[in-house]
């Protein structure tokens, strides 16, 4: 299966949703390329940017688990897939 790279965009309005979130993230590391989290330590909130490169299957898999977490709200952005070259 072709594999695209995308961004996933991760945030937690409770930080107590942190131990899962790292969990879940932490068994998907084969397809992560670079993270990047910022804790806003005023409100308890959090952000983590993912730089992901995988098959739909998998980066759907990942977004659907985070997206299912309580406090937690995921988006992605991800390569168009390619287009095969017409031959002529």
């Amino acid at each position: 299966m072709e594999e695209r790279l995308g961004f996933i965009g991760i945030v937690m309005q409770d930080r107590a949703a942190a131990a899962s979130v790292n969990q879940i993230v932490g068994s998907y590391a084969h397809i992560i390329r670079g993270r990047m989290g910022i804790p806003d330590q005023e409100s308890g909130e959090a952000v983590i940017g993912l730089i992901v490169k995988g098959s739909n299957d998998d980066l759907g898999a990942l977004t659907g688990k985070l997206g299912n977490l309580s406090g937690v709200q995921v988006k992605s952005a991800l390569t168009s897939p390619k287009k095969e070259e017409k031959k002529g």
